[in-house]
């Protein structure tokens, strides 16, 4: 039986030993394996550590817990072998660090697809601490780029203003994560968990209809988002978006997008993880539904032209 995966992700100081432990106490009828992946910050709290066994360590609620000091591969293989000890798996990655880097074996290599679905990654943000930290790394932009869920945390000690200011920001960056406020001891952890990055939405920072494409720029980062009412040739979309991610996607985050193909009745669902593509069956459009597709490119000093020439490109002959 497969064990799903939730990656978790924040820059330095977001909340995230906070957040897991709460969800430890919060989900209690789930066992959790968890890998945390250190680097200089606290790790899962030391009254929950009871016992060590090789890399694994039990926690009190029956969790295990083991630190990515090794090739994640190795670790998952460990834990494929006690796989009926838990029932979900658990990644923090380190505050500096890309998810993409994590995830990558987990969306290319077939085994671990099968073995450990990637569920959600989810991005914890301070509000009073985000935008320093986009203007200034690029460690916090990749992390919101490649989310799924973006969690502002510390509202209870953050103007409500200043949470109002983050939350375009990081929506204008992402437009398909699904962003949710929370505080130590209220965080939403059960829409957290209902939600699947096979169930993207998709919210625009300003209305788009008018127009093929919107750019929103936050210092040298950049997100670039198109829409189009005509169905894509498949096999030109796939050949076009795998040749420019291999060949020139140098600063560019993150790739995603629900597109409308010609001959299909579901939505086709594109994630790259650095520059491989995953293209993934979606949810059946509606009979009455318009069958928009969308899709956002986020990375550095991106320009618009080039983008929608190569999705045009991909775009059937009228009539």
């Amino acid at each position: 039986m497969s064990k799903p995966v939730s990656i978790v992700t924040g820059f330095l100081g977001a909340g995230k030993t906070s957040f897991l432990k709460e969800v430890l106490a919060h989900r209690r009828s789930l066992r959790y394996a968890i890998i945390e992946n250190e680097f200089g910050e606290e790790n899962i709290d030391s009254d929950l550590l009871v016992k060590a066994d090789n890399e694994l360590i039990g926690l009190s609620n029956g969790c295990l817990c083991c630190s990515l000091n090794d090739d994640l591969l190795d670790v998952l293989n460990e834990l494929n072998q006690r796989r009926e000890d838990f029932d979900e798996l658990l990644i923090e990655s380190t505050g500096v660090a890309d998810p993409a880097g994590v995830a990558r074996p987990l969306l290319s290599l077939l085994p671990l697809r099968r073995d450990f679905p990637l569920q959600r990654v989810i991005c914890l943000v301070d509000p009073r601490l985000i935008e320093n930290q986009l203007r200034e790394t690029e460690e916090a932009a990749r992390q919101i780029a490649f989310s799924d869920v973006i969690l502002i945390t510390k509202t209870d000690i953050c103007e409500p203003a200043r949470v109002d200011q983050v939350r375009p920001i990081l929506l204008a960056l992402n437009p398909f994560a699904k962003v949710l406020t929370g505080a130590r001891g209220a965080y939403p952890i059960d829409e957290i968990f209902g939600y699947s990055r096979r169930m993207p939405v998709y919210t625009p920072s300003r209305p788009s209809s008018l127009q093929p494409h919107f750019r929103h720029q936050q210092s040298d980062l950049v997100s670039l988002s198109f829409r189009f009412e005509q169905a894509f040739d498949e096999l030109q979309l796939r050949h076009r978006l795998t040749g420019f991610l291999l060949f020139q996607s140098e600063g560019v985050y993150r790739v995603k997008g629900i597109i409308a193909v010609q001959g299909r009745d579901h939505r086709m669902i594109i994630q790259s993880v650095g520059n491989f593509l995953e293209f993934e069956e979606g949810e059946a459009w509606q009979q009455d539904e318009a069958r928009v597709s969308r899709l956002v490119f986020i990375g550095k000093r991106l320009r618009p032209e080039g983008f929608e020439k190569m999705l045009r490109d991909c775009l059937p002959p009228a009539g």
